[in-house]
């Protein structure tokens, strides 16, 4: 078992499913992206989002879940939780604002918001949106190698950031949070709303 909050550098990686949304994570290092430590599959057929965490793929030990609390509303907010049941945290879609960029909320256990997730970049987030609604070009916008990059804020400050690697077939996401040190952030809510960022966009 890896404990995320030892670490700060994580690379996210989505595999290819035609059906079902699934990852895997890996701790970089001097020789690349390093061996997968979590993998993470989205629960089919549910009326609630559901996101499960694994050790591995065999699935059978359980590290981290993200469950809706409401059906099908974008403003839902999702909670984050341990094998035990334990509260990590929150995480919410802001909803306003991510009509012009993708915005996300990091609330803490009690429900506190401890940062947020914004894209970097304004004109490329809006340029992003404006090919989506190009006739034919807009169906393959997710294989342009347009940025999708967040970066982590608090209180004005960077926490960290979170980028898409350009021209890949499938989504690869580095995260660093080596700005947070102080480990501000709970790298166990970070990883839930990387893929959040994600699978609940159906990108």
């Amino acid at each position: 078992m890896i404990d995320p909050n030892d670490h700060d550098r994580f690379v996210l990686r989505q595999r290819f499913r035609r059906v079902i949304n699934q990852y895997e994570f890996s701790l970089p290092d001097g020789d690349g992206d390093g061996g997968p430590f979590c993998f993470v599959e989205q629960a089919r057929f549910k009326f609630k989002e559901d996101i499960r965490f694994f050790a591995d793929d065999r699935k059978e030990q359980e590290v981290l879940r993200i469950l809706a609390r409401q059906r099908f509303d974008p403003r839902a907010r999702y909670d984050v939780t341990a094998p035990g049941g334990e509260k990590v945290g929150e995480i919410q879609k802001v909803f306003g604002a991510s009509l012009l960029r993708s915005t996300f909320t990091l609330h803490g256990p009690d429900g506190a918001e401890v940062a947020r997730a914004r894209e970097r970049n304004l004109p490329i987030a809006l340029f992003r949106r404006l090919i989506g609604f190009v006739p034919y070009v807009g169906n393959y916008a997710d294989w342009l190698p347009i940025a999708y990059d967040f970066e982590f804020l608090h209180d004005g400050r960077v926490l960290g950031t979170h980028r898409r690697r350009r021209f890949k077939w499938r989504d690869v996401y580095d995260i660093d949070l080596t700005p947070d040190p102080e480990r501000h952030l709970d790298r166990r809510l970070v990883l839930a709303v990387a893929v959040g960022m994600d699978a609940l966009q159906a990108r």
